[in-house]
Parts: structure tokens; sequence; C-alpha cells
């Protein structure tokens, strides 16, 4: 009985794996040149200007559209799971408010004409990166020791208190970003990063992400057989020879760093770590062993659907994450009304 489910779980994983290839190449050849539609192999083969489209701007594109969906999936399925709770991802641990309020000051701050002109475009570029991905960095850091302070709960409990309060704290500071900002020049550049997008996404962007994101996405996997047992009560995972306070405070901030970079590059997108994970726990259960792969080949399918809708369906492009909330939202409310979904500690 249990070969067999194995045997079913691995022909769905293989099923998972062909629909990410699939998806893949049917996003690198739709596009909007020569015309809007699919990208025939005679004309990237003789077009010259095709070939740039297709490989300098589309190729890089759905490579970070991939990271993006795999960092967001898996982090959600790993949170989820070591805190024994289904509504969370890294938003809550103030990752995404922190990020979002690095990349507003620096945009701010770029507006200097001084500043400006002495960073360039390319310049100005790495630093909102670079202050949004620290910014993102300094949340984590300050949910953990929150937690660490606070005198009411179990560590999981003090960790989600402590998230929701960073979070807040970090919410309030953007929002006072975003009503001193120039509102012709600055805070639309604000309110677009904060909205999600992929539209910016190069080979040197993609190369100084992609590290970060990748050793993110390999320690999670290498925790996925633990993070099942850490959603046990403490005293059962010591009882297993499991620390569970620092692994789970490692395999979080491993989550969270691959979160933050990518949130630094391509701004908020929303609902993938939230929705993904639940639809995974449904089609290979909650073992973290299979739930976790599932998450971010999931994730990776879900980004890549949803940027594609994002730049191609409508004359202008959308923003990522208006696509990603419009599709995490419907299909959240499809899980929670067609099944019952549990993961309580």
């Amino acid at each position: 009985m249990k070969a067999a489910d194995n045997g079913r779980k691995l022909g769905r994983m293989i099923l998972l794996v062909v629909l990410l290839i699939g998806v893949f190449i049917l996003y690198l050849f739709i596009g909007r040149y020569p015309q809007l539609g699919f990208t025939s192999i005679r004309d990237l083969v003789n077009d010259t200007t095709t070939q740039r489209v297709f490989f300098s701007l589309r190729l890089p594109r759905a490579l970070g559209a991939f990271l993006l969906g795999a960092v967001l999936g898996g982090a959600g399925a790993m949170l989820q799971t070591i805190f024994g709770n289904p509504l969370v991802d890294a938003g809550f641990l103030g990752v995404s408010q922190g990020s979002a309020f690095g990349a507003a000051i620096a945009l701010v701050l770029g507006s200097s004409p001084s500043l400006a002109k002495n960073l360039g475009d390319r310049g100005l570029a790495v630093f909102v990166m670079s202050l949004s991905f620290f910014m993102a960095l300094g949340a984590l850091a300050l949910s953990l020791f929150f937690a660490k302070k606070f005198k009411f709960g179990g560590q999981v409990l003090r960790l989600v208190l402590a998230g929701l309060a960073v979070s807040a704290f970090f919410s309030s500071l953007l929002a006072a970003v975003k009503y001193v900002a120039d509102p012709l020049k600055t805070l639309p550049d604000i309110v677009f990063w904060t909205m999600g997008s992929l539209s910016a996404m190069t080979w040197q962007k993609l190369a100084g992400i992609a590290p970060l994101a990748a050793a993110s996405i390999l320690v999670m996997f290498v925790l996925r057989w633990r993070s099942s047992l850490l959603s046990l009560d403490d005293q059962v995972s010591r009882s297993l020879g499991l620390h569970p306070e620092t692994e789970r405070a490692i395999a979080a901030a491993f989550a969270a760093l691959g979160v933050a970079a990518m949130t630094a590059s391509c701004g908020i997108v929303a609902w993938v770590g939230l929705v993904v994970p639940q639809g995974a726990r449904i089609i290979f259960g909650p073992d973290g062993r299979d739930a976790l792969p599932a998450s971010m080949l999931g994730g990776a399918v879900f980004v890549l659907l949803a940027d594609g809708i994002a730049k191609n369906l409508f004359p202008g492009e959308l923003p990522l994450g208006i696509v990603t909330a419009l599709m995490g939202a419907l299909l959240f409310i499809f899980v929670l009304t067609s099944r019952k979904t549990e993961m309580a500690r």
C-alpha cells in the first residue's frame, strides 16, 4: 500500500515537472514581437531582433519568474509547516514590508538631483535593490529579536506576534514615505514597485539575485524532511533529537533570505506563498518531503502563468502582483470551499 502511494506521488511529481517545462516553453515563445502571439521558429532563426528579444528579454525574465515562484512557494510551504499554520507566508515575518520600506526610501533619496547624477540609472537600480534587501533582512532580525523578548505564549506564537508587530511597523513607515514623496515623480514609482513586476529583469539583475535565491531553495529542500518534525510539539521534537527553536529559526531565516532577495528585485508579489502550498498539500499530502518541492514547482508554474497573463493579455502590461492576487484569491476561495484544510499545532 505504501509503495503504491509512493508511486502515485512520484507520478504526480513527474507530471508537475512536465507541466512546468511546458509552461516555461510557452512563456518563452508567446509575446508581443514580432506580433502578439506565438513566436515561430522561423522568426527566431532568421530575425536578429527576435533573437535579441528572446535571449535578452524573455529568457532572463522567464528564469526570474521561475526563481520567484520557487522561492515564494517553497518559503510559504516551509513556514506554514514549521509553524503549524496554513495561513502564514514570508510576509508575516515583516520581510515584504521591510523590503518595500527600503525600496521606497531608496526611491525618495534617488530622486535627489545630485544623488541621481552620481549614481546614474544603473547605480540607482542597484541602490534600490540593496537597500530593499537589507531592510528586509533587518525586519526579519527584528521579528526574531522580539520573539525572544516577548513574555506571552510559546515560541511559535511569540514569533507570529512579533512578525505582526514588525509588519505593521514597517507598513506605517512605508505609508509615511508615500505621504512625503513627490506625487508627480517619486510616488508613482513607489506604488508601481509595491505592486510587483518582472518587467525590469535583466541578465545582470538575475546574476545578482540568483545565488541568494538558489541558496534559499537548496537549504529549504535539504530541510524538507525535518520540516514535518518541526511541526510537532517542541517536547516531541526534542525527544526525536531535534533542537526545535534553533532549527525553526534557521529554516525561517533561509526561507526569508530568498524572499528578501526576490522582493528586492521584483517588488511585492503576494498570495503565491500562501495559496500554492495549500494546493500542494491537497495533491501530495502534508508531508514536507513531498509538499515542499511540489510547492516550489507549483509556485514556479503559478508565477510563469501569472506573468504571462500580465504582459500579454492586455494592451498595457499589468503589475504582476495584481494578477497573482486575483488568481490567488480565487484559488484560495476554491480550496477552502471545496474541501477542509487542516494544519494546526
